[in-house]
């Protein structure tokens, strides 16, 4: 009997280790045919089953798969879809080739509306779109969740293009830096499930500014050094581009101020979609990974009503912070303004006068404020931010999601804006560019050109349309403007008409009766100088800002011998407008975007230029489509 029992134990363990050792890991990369680079956002699917994950960056990804006989189905917008018998393999390798033929309908399933249950609904959109779909795939606590597009209640602020501005009538241009970066990852994410995105949605200097740009710092002592190049402009070689890039300080890590923190979480009942709370949890576990014992987190949620889930918690007491952030769970109605204002108290009471004290929201943006309207709300932020409480929001779902108010609230509260869109997106936000992200050097920040109409005809800043500021608000230092974290660049191109270059976007008007036109001291006495910037800004404790300014010479180079940084940045850009179907396009095409940014890829280590090049061939595939999302536009 006994040595029956014995092996009986002895067969039961034996089974369980065969069982155990079925499940493996399978990872690879996966490449295009054609030039064997990357292919970031190709989504790799167990088939038969809704397991299934994604790409990254460098086009690696990891899965796990049941046993020997399992087949992996590689797919990605604009190749050939391809499956893979794993077999004993431990490492999978693909390569991908371009798709030729014509795909009669995208089967794209997101949710509905109305119902924001874990069902999914599911639409055709028909079309003669060359490749596949694929999209982010979300990995959720139940499984693999497959891409989505959007439904038509998102919302986005109306955006009126800046147009030509005659230089000898009007030669200053004024604007606040932006460092928002919310909607290159949103648009990446309408591309990825196969739409093109609204062009509301589409803010051009934030597409360029979602990339690192090789900048030096500053070495003046200053906390922002100024950087400009100049050549002609791709898609009008006639017209000259500028880039001014800025470039903030660096401060190391264990050197930053300690932090004051509050995570304001909204777990409504429109946050229970995999791509919303489970994600925010995941993002924050990343961020709270970064904190040292001099920083302190706070909890607060709000659904139906506010609360705070854990008081101001010192940041080496990770354990406790990450539990907390764990037992989250999304139910109920929204009240965003309650939640907002409680933040705002917990911050208050937890004030580091020498520290970083901010807010991070977290939100899909579909909330209430109560009783007090948005213009209440937005007051509160923009007095709050006087007591040196700032607000960042980052951005998460689809569907539902609403844009336009949280750019709004980002930037009454002199905070950063994300969009995170995936797991990969959370990491480059509040890991890879953490300081930045949370740590102002220098805040208030404004440029102002002024141009030389001896050698500018007109010029059109490229975006920012709503960061303009009028002339007089450069010199007011009780104007708001952007901010700049550590080690942050920012980038802004301006096209200009040269003088003496007859174009169609001078539109010619009569002489004034009442007042004479002066001949301007430029066109009496031509000078080299092309324009003069300025740039002000404010040290983060100080009221009072300081000036500097540079000068450009009429001196381009020819655009071939320009920087890696001014390629890839003229062809993001040139995708920018080619999406929003500018009527300042001119010339511009994807075909010649791409080979730009494929001549400005340079070392690329993360991957994210490669991904945007990626981006790029699948949104030239779905221009000749109809597969343009609708959303909700507010002015």
């Amino acid at each position: 009997m006994k040595k029956l029992l014995l092996l009986m134990m002895l067969l039961a363990a034996f089974t369980g280790f065969k069982g155990a050792a079925a499940n493996r890991i399978i990872t690879g990369t996966v490449t295009a045919t054609d030039d064997g680079q990357p292919i970031p956002g190709a989504s790799i699917i167990l088939k038969g089953t809704n397991t299934g994950t994604v790409t990254n960056t460098k086009g690696g990804y990891a899965i796990t798969v049941p046993d020997s006989g399992a087949t992996l189905v590689f797919n990605c917008i604009g190749y050939q879809s391809q499956s893979v018998v794993v077999g004993s393999k431990n490492k999978i390798d693909v390569s991908l080739k371009q798709s030729s033929n014509s795909l009669n309908e995208v089967v794209a399933m997101g949710y509905s509306a109305q119902d924001k249950s874990k069902s999914y609904s599911v639409a055709k959109i028909k079309n003669n779109l060359s490749g596949r779909v694929a999209g982010i795939a979300i990995r959720g606590n139940n499984g693999f969740y497959p891409p989505q597009p959007v439904a038509e209640n998102e919302s986005y602020k109306g955006i009126t293009e800046n147009t030509f501005t005659n230089a000898a009538t009007t030669p200053l241009s004024t604007f606040s830096v932006d460092v928002d970066a919310a909607s290159y990852s949103n648009v990446r994410r309408f591309i990825n499930n196969g739409q093109l995105p609204p062009a509301d949605a589409v803010r051009v200097e934030e597409m360029i500014n979602y990339f690192n740009y090789n900048l030096a710092g500053p070495t003046n002592g200053g906390p922002v050094a100024i950087h400009t190049e100049l050549s002609s402009a791709p898609w009008n070689t006639n017209h000259r581009l500028l880039r001014i890039g800025l470039k903030a300080k660096t401060i190391p890590t264990q050197k930053l101020p300690a932090s004051n923190l509050v995570f304001l979480i909204d777990v409504s009942g429109s946050m229970s979609d995999p791509n919303k709370l489970p994600l925010v949890q995941s993002s924050l576990k990343m961020l709270v990974d970064q904190l040292r014992p001099q920083d302190k987190v706070a909890l607060v949620v709000y659904a139906g009503a506010a609360g705070v889930v854990l008081p101001s918690t010192n940041g080496n007491k990770k354990e406790t912070i990450k539990n907390a952030i764990d037992n989250l769970s999304a139910g109920g109605s929204t009240a965003g303004g309650e939640g907002i204002k409680l933040a705002y108290k917990i911050a208050a009471e937890n004030l580091m006068p020498k520290g970083n004290n901010r807010i991070i929201l977290a939100t899909d943006g579909d909330f209430n404020v109560g009783a007090s309207s948005d213009d209440d709300m937005e007051k509160m932020i923009e007095k709050k931010r006087e007591s040196g409480i700032f607000l960042s929001v980052l951005g998460y779902g689809m569907g539902n999601y609403k844009d336009s108010k949280m750019e709004t609230l980002s930037d009454k509260g002199n905070g950063n804006y994300a969009y995170i869109d995936n797991i990969t997106e959370a990491r480059k936000t509040l890991v890879s560019e953490f300081g930045g992200t949370l740590f102002t050097v220098a805040k208030d920040v404004k440029l102002q050109i002024e141009f030389n109409p001896a050698k500018v005809q007109a010029y059109r800043l490229l975006g920012y349309e709503n960061r303009i500021l009028n002339k007089e608000d450069f010199n007011d230092d009780k104007k708001d403007a952007g901010d700049m974290g550590s080690g942050h660049t920012v980038t802004a191109f301006y096209e200009i008409v040269p003088a003496g270059i007859k174009d169609d976007y001078m539109v010619s008007v009569d002489p004034l009766k009442y007042q004479k036109v002066k001949a301007s001291k430029a066109d009496l006495n031509p000078s080299a100088e092309m324009m003069t910037i300025k740039f002000r800004y404010k040290e983060p404790v100080l009221s009072k800002s300081k000036l500097s300014q540079a000068v450009v010479y009429d001196k381009p180079v020819d655009f071939n011998a320009t920087s890696v940084d001014f390629k890839f940045a003229s062809a993001v850009a040139e995708v920018g407008m080619l999406l929003r179907d500018s009527k300042f396009k001119q010339k511009a095409s994807y075909t010649h975007a791409i080979a730009t940014a494929r001549a400005g890829k340079g070392s690329d280590n993360e991957g994210y230029r490669a991904e945007f090049i990626r981006l790029a061939e699948s949104a030239k595939l779905l221009s000749k489509s109809s597969a343009l999302a609708k959303v909700e536009e507010e002015e």
